[in-house]
């Protein structure tokens, strides 16, 4: 099931994604919320509606976060070999965690601002697991299901204060640098051990074109190795690192750094895809 968040002039709806459209499952008399379903909220009056042929579909919706803002954002790096070769280093032994803070969030469409007193921001596309369960000290059996589901990510960096110091927060937690969406894919409906295709794309052009087959660290051993340090909760978001091709790896990086009027677009096979212009 594809589950996101729209805004309307009757407030934020919740909303289903079927294969002849959006669905605003809100007007179509679903009381639940996001954060309800996220909670463990029975889905039968979700399935009713989204077999449900005659209700009719959004015309161009503009989406919202696809979860509640004030969660933790939590994030993975250096979780693909080929992009710690690319930015020469070691691989880990264990997942590499840091955090983005809670108005980092923003979804699908959003704009982006880009300071203009840093220069050097770059595009990460990843896969986000969606908390659904409380985890604490959970094994890597009990974690997945803890797992509610899965949504498209970019954790936009600004390189040049990433790389001040070694834990890399002031480069990745400015306002709007963990856009989130267009919607969730819920956990029973993507496998991505499997292998999804995982792209980027810059005003067209490919960037990146990964599988999260290759995450050195899959999904359950992310989300039970965070729960040894970090008591995740319903809602909680965690960014699982980004293949190869970020303007950092290139030679001619400069070239490549984001600026105002950029459209970036992350593209995850089985979610859909998430668009941002920076501004």
């Amino acid at each position: 099931m594809k589950i996101c968040n729209i805004a309307t002039d009757k407030g934020t709806h919740l909303a289903l994604i079927t294969e002849r459209g959006i669905v605003d499952a809100t007007e179509a008399g679903c009381t639940l919320t996001m954060q309800e379903l996220i909670n463990g909220a029975d889905r039968e009056a979700l399935y009713k509606i989204e077999a449900d042929e005659s209700q009719a579909v959004v015309e161009n919706p503009v989406y919202a976060n696809v979860v509640p803002e004030g969660g933790k954002i939590i994030c993975v790096g250096l979780n693909y070999k080929s992009h710690i070769s690319g930015i020469h280093m070691q691989v880990p032994d264990y997942p590499v965690l840091f955090s983005k803070f809670s108005n980092a969030l923003t979804y699908s469409g959003a704009a982006v601002d880009l300071p203009v007193w840093e220069s050097s921001y770059d595009y990460e596309a990843e896969l986000v697991i969606v908390i659904g369960k409380e985890a604490w000290g959970v094994n890597e059996a009990e974690a997945r299901n803890c797992i509610f589901g899965y949504t498209c990510g970019n954790d936009l960096s600004c390189r040049e204060s990433q790389n001040r110091s070694g834990q890399w927060l002031i480069g990745k937690t400015m306002p709007g640098f963990a856009p989130c969406g267009p919607c969730i894919v819920t956990a029973d409906s993507l496998d991505p051990e499997k292998g999804c295709a995982i792209r980027s794309y810059v005003n067209g052009e490919l960037r990146q074109d990964g599988s999260t087959a290759d995450m050195l660290f899959n999904c359950a051993r992310i989300v039970s190795y965070a729960s040894r340090y970090i008591g995740l909760q319903p809602g909680d978001i965690i960014f699982t690192g980004t293949p190869t091709g970020v303007a950092l790896e290139l030679k001619d990086r400069g070239k490549h750094w984001l600026e105002c009027g950029d459209k970036v677009e992350v593209e995850i096979e089985g979610i859909g895809t998430l668009t941002n212009t920076m501004s």
